[in-house]
């Protein structure tokens, strides 16, 4: 449970310093009250009665500007402590899901905002997943998926449609070691031609309109040296027509590799939005890459070490734990098979054209075997040139009939580009269709039945 203090930061005990200084000139004040007070009754006239307005405006001047140093000091700490708990609350996030979580609700408390869209690149799929939450309704969600071309498809740094024709001006840009698609030699000062950007019409508008339209040149000018601006600003815009948010402010959410995504508030009132409020979507930006970053990192390592690098499918530690994780799952309905694949006389391809040669085969043999199998079933590199598959619901006819259609799309493999006439491979199935039967042992039974297709001829299927 929070404080009253933790509720209000204003109430948190001031600086010793700062309470003694304000003490002394208090202090100091009120005597001055009183010398002005006795003044105009013992000797009134316009000397007294202006010495004791000029007491009265100081002291109304101190006050003013006393309350608003302690409502700057609020203010200041209350970003400070929302900063804080974002950063809590990502030190706690490893999935990109939590970190949404994590930021969204005090992102929108802290900044005053109505709304708060984090728009992110999935990392399994080539799609932008954006999440709007609602800040002044308890933090009710909605997810749509823009299209990823917000994201990937180059910046427009020139006029948009039904403007009228820009005028094109050459800035002089300083020395700049490297521009957004090219480079210069260091030290040299490369004029660049800015973005096309609209000048106010002479005229009425006047010093006004000349001082917007160098504003304006020097806002695209800054968003010409950085792209991710412009993604981000773009996918704002997506995110104001899907949404029908109205008043918004962008930041975009990058990595090492690049812009992921980009961090969205609104609201409905126009005008600036807040210094505070701006700085504090910038460190939640800032943040939030990171922690995506460090999310993505983290499932990219787990899926790295429950992938076989050679083949792409995964490995045995993922078949074993896949397998122990369905055997807990086990409805008393289910059933599981397996499948256990091994490539005959892997071993004379190697010695007749070499272990790169025996690599490609390998690749075509698992590509084969994905293609022959159903969409739920699991297959997988069991270990050097044998394979496994776990069927998922087979009757035994069905699992010899998927081991069939293994056989012949590895028969069919055309491998004359890599010298080797053909391969083919031998395959044991099995089936367990009691629950209470461990997996492991259907894996024992199929791996039996392999060793029964090799014994009995290879290139065949045996059922146990």
């Amino acid at each position: 449970m929070t404080s009253p203090t933790e509720r209000h930061p204003s109430r948190r005990t001031e600086d010793p310093r700062i309470r003694r200084s304000w003490l002394v000139f208090a202090g100091t004040l009120v005597l001055l009250g009183l010398i002005a007070v006795f003044r105009v009754w013992v000797e009134p006239g316009p000397s007294s009665w202006a010495i004791a307005v000029l007491v009265v405006a100081v002291g109304a001047a101190a006050f003013g500007h006393r309350m608003a140093v302690r409502d700057l000091e609020a203010g200041r700490r209350a970003e400070a402590e929302s900063f804080a708990r974002i950063l809590q609350g990502l030190s706690r996030s490893i999935s990109p899901d939590a970190i949404v979580d994590a930021i969204v609700e005090e992102l929108g408390a802290g900044t005053g905002a109505d709304h708060v869209v984090i728009v992110r690149r999935r990392p399994d799929a080539r799609v932008l997943e954006a999440t709007l939450v609602n800040a002044r309704t308890g933090g009710s969600t909605s997810s749509t998926l823009f299209p990823i071309a917000d994201l990937e498809d180059p910046p427009d740094i020139g006029g948009g449609a039904g403007r009228r024709e820009p005028i094109a001006i050459s800035i002089d840009m300083g020395t700049i070691p490297t521009l957004p698609g090219g480079s210069h030699r260091s030290g040299r000062r490369a004029p660049r031609t800015a973005p096309a950007v609209d000048l106010p019409e002479p005229g009425a508008a006047g010093a006004a309109g000349a001082a917007a339209g160098v504003a304006g040149l020097r806002a695209a000018r800054s968003r010409a040296l950085d792209p991710d601006r412009l993604v981000a600003d773009r996918i704002a815009a997506r995110a104001r027509d899907v949404f029908g948010l109205r008043y918004t402010l962008v930041r975009p959410l990058t990595t090492d590799g690049g812009i992921i995504g980009a961090l969205v508030i609104s609201r409905r009132t126009s005008g600036a939005w807040p210094a505070a409020a701006q700085r504090l979507l910038v460190g939640a930006a800032i943040e939030a890459s990171a922690a995506l970053s460090r999310a993505y990192s983290h499932r990219n390592a787990e899926a790295r070490a429950s992938t076989d690098a050679l083949t792409g499918l995964p490995n045995r530690r993922y078949f074993d734990e896949f397998c122990a994780l369905l055997s807990r799952r086990r409805r008393a309905e289910d059933s599981v098979g397996v499948l256990m694949i091994d490539i005959d006389k892997f071993k004379a391809v190697n010695d007749a054209h070499g272990h790169p040669v025996g690599d490609e085969v390998l690749r075509a043999v698992a590509a084969a075997i994905v293609s022959a199998v159903r969409e739920d079933d699991v297959p997988a590199r069991y270990g050097g040139e044998e394979f496994a598959v776990l069927l998922r619901n087979p009757t035994i006819d069905v699992a010899v009939e998927v081991g069939e259609r293994v056989r012949e799309a590895v028969a069919e493999l055309d491998l004359s580009r890599f010298g080797v006439p053909s391969v083919r491979v031998s395959v044991g199935a099995a089936v367990a269709e009691d629950p209470a039967e461990p997996i492991v042992a259907t894996i024992e039974q199929a791996d039996r039945a392999l060793y029964d297709a090799k014994r009995g001829g290879r290139d065949r299927v045996v059922a146990a």
